[in-house]
Order: structure tokens, then sequence, then C-alpha cells
């Protein structure tokens, strides 16, 4: 993610992102100094400077009649920033009706990121079991949700490029090369389908139980020809 695009989804603007970025590397700087090195007019670096210390982002250090600006360190700017939004969370859930994901029936998950989100949550809602079967890049993906499935005592049995090993799963090894991901959660949930074509990918999530069956069947399949193959 390119880094001013990714400061954006912490509230601040492109011209916010830029200077941020400018006085962390600066240490601090007027709003003179900071127009000149950027090429901001003056009056929208100062806007932005203003909205950086409105945000979190920046102090306002007072020397005489000069007024210069020095960043907050980032590390400590995006963790305030997460746990306003864990705060702001939480108020909302209380608040609003309660749902279950269990939809009955078929559901479309369009996008890259969308499907790789309904993956990780769906490993972290699982309470039994999980079973994976996806290419090095996308379990990596996964790695940090399946450890914590592993640690809370669930079954994970792994079906991926033999390079990926975590430990206390079950796993095994094989060459998977295309995009194509399925998942089972406590033979409950499946969800399948392929990340090849980025923000235009498309993967199917259902609780339907033939579906269900269906995958648990072909990923049984799969493992015994893993099995075979390795004899």
């Amino acid at each position: 993610m390119n880094l001013i695009e990714g400061l954006t989804n912490f509230n601040l603007t492109k011209q916010e992102a830029t200077l941020y970025v400018l006085l962390l590397k600066a240490g601090q700087l007027t709003g003179y100094e900071a127009a000149k090195q950027t090429g901001i007019s003056r009056s929208n670096t100062y806007t932005a400077l203003a909205g950086l210390v409105e945000k979190g982002a920046a102090y306002v250090l007072e020397e005489g009649k000069v007024t210069r600006y020095t960043p907050v360190a980032a590390e400590e700017f995006c963790r305030n920033k997460i746990s306003r939004l864990e705060e702001i969370k939480e108020d909302i859930i209380q608040q609003l009706p309660v749902f279950t994901s269990d939809v009955e029936g078929y559901v479309t998950i369009k996008g890259e990121q969308e499907i790789i989100n309904k993956l990780r949550n769906t490993v972290l809602q699982a309470k039994e079991r999980i079973y994976v079967s996806g290419n090095l890049r996308l379990l990596e993906l996964l790695r940090q949700e399946l450890t914590d499935a592993i640690t809370r005592g669930l079954k994970v049995v792994i079906i991926g490029d033999k390079s990926f090993q975590l430990a206390g799963a079950i796993s095994y090894g094989t060459t998977k090369q295309n995009e194509q991901i399925r998942l089972i959660a406590d033979s409950r949930t499946v969800l399948t389908g392929d990340l090849e074509d980025a923000e235009d990918s498309s993967c199917l999530y259902s609780c339907k139980r033939n579906l269900v069956d269906l995958f648990k069947e072909a990923l049984k399949n799969e493992i015994a020809l893993i099995k075979l193959t390795e004899r």
C-alpha cells in the first residue's frame, strides 16, 4: 500500500499525510518551511498543519513569535486512533440490533480485501475445527488467525504449500500455484473461490449443509491423493 494512501485510512487528508511524513523526517518545521519543502500553498499548508494538530498527529511548539510543528510518533498516533475506534466499535455494537451471520443461502463476497476479511473472521469465530486449502501467499495471510485458533485448542488442518509450517497444525504439503482458497469451519460454514482477479475476485460463502458436505468430501479426497502420492 502507498504510504500516503495508508495514512488516509487514519482520517488524514492527502495533504495532511504528506506534511505528517515531512514532519517525521524533519522533527519540527514552521508552516513556511513546510510549504516551501512540499510545494503546497501556504494557506493549504497552515490548514493541513492545523488539521494534524486537531487529529492528534502533531503538536504546536511556541517559540517566541514563531510557531513550529512537531509530529506525534507514528506508533503512538496509530495506536491512539485504533484505541479510539475500538471504543467507538463497542459503543456501536451495544446499540445496534443483533445479527447472526449464519445466512441460509449462498452469499457472494466480492473484492480481494473483503474476501480476506471474511476468511480471517471465519477462522476467528470458529469453535472446534478449521480445514483450509490454499497456496503459500493465502496461508501466510491467515497465519496469525490460524495460530490463534491452535492456541484456543481448535483442530487446524492445512492443505497447502510444503514450505508453509505452522506448529500445532496438521499439514499436508502439496504444490498450489493458483489463488484458489477453500475453508471449512466447524463443519458448518464453507468459503470457496479464488483471488486471482484482485479486486474483481469473488468467493462463495454458505452454511448450506449440502455444500459443506460436498467440500468436506473434496478436501478428504485431496488429502487422500497427497498421501497416495507420498507413498
